[in-house]
């Protein structure tokens, strides 16, 4: 995901379920020497992906970092678990970058978003439901 400040926040769209979530919970060390240029590369790598659907960040000052990708498939979430560069990129993880870890996997069977409707007083919900559409 990209860092640039300017850009609008937003989170990643609700999906027609069922889909995959890889939730990446870090706690970081004090050395990132690197870290940038190879999160930055398994950004470009994991979009190239067959149903990779997208992905939202968020850090802390105090170093703790949540990254959850979305999945259309199973399938799709193995190819990028077991991909050459990221094995490595998380060997390095482990060595250098990260003083602590979990990942947890899961199936969404269900997914909404919001978003306030630009100058309105309210909310215009989307709602995601299996066999629904959009």
């Amino acid at each position: 995901m990209s860092h640039d400040s300017e850009a609008p926040v937003t989170p990643v769209q609700a999906f027609e379920p069922p889909y995959y979530v890889a939730v990446f919970t870090t706690v970081r060390t004090q050395d990132m020497s690197g870290y940038s240029d190879t999160a930055a590369r398994m950004e470009d790598l994991v979009k190239e992906v067959p149903g990779y659907l997208g992905m939202d960040q968020a850090h802390t000052p105090g170093g703790l970092s949540i990254t959850v990708g979305y999945f259309r498939d199973a399938d799709a979430l193995t190819q990028w678990r077991t991909n050459s560069e990221h094995r490595a990129a998380q060997k390095r993880g482990r060595a250098e970058w990260y003083q602590s870890y979990s990942l947890h996997v899961a199936k969404v069977e269900r997914s909404h978003a919001f978003t306030q409707a630009e100058g309105t007083q309210g909310p215009t919900p989307m709602i995601v439901r299996p066999g629904s559409g959009s």
